[in-house]
């Protein structure tokens, strides 16, 4: 089984700048894609960022120029800093990992943290 446990998010001005951190733990072979979703109330989740196990990143046309992903693959984790947040950023969240749990690569799987709320407002 694998967990993945986000941090650091919290209530922001617009303006404002915040740090999103997620930690993967587990029966962990190795890690593919991570990346980073969100979900307003009563909207669909969508692609923020994600980055690849070689470095490539992608990022929906709302946050590019403003957001940047990041990872650790030493350590499992994935990182979103987010600059110049604005009310619409206001959303729960989400961490995304594929994660192989053994040598065969049909053995990957797609696991989800828990959210973490970021609220944008004055």
């Amino acid at each position: 089984q694998v967990q993945l446990v986000e941090s650091g998010g919290g209530l922001v001005q617009p303006g404002g700048s915040l740090r999103l951190s997620c930690v993967a733990s587990g029966s962990i072979f190795s890690i593919n894609a991570m990346g980073w979703y969100r979900q307003a109330p009563g909207k669909e989740r969508d692609l923020v960022a994600t980055i690849t196990s070689g470095g490539n990143t992608d990022y929906a046309d709302s946050v590019k120029g403003r957001f940047t992903i990041s990872r650790d693959s030493a350590k499992n984790t994935v990182s979103l800093q987010m600059n110049s947040l604005k009310p619409e950023d206001t959303a729960v969240y989400y961490c995304h990992a594929n994660v192989r749990t053994s040598w065969r690569p049909t053995n990957a799987y797609d696991y989800w943290g828990q959210g973490t709320q970021v609220t944008v407002s004055a």
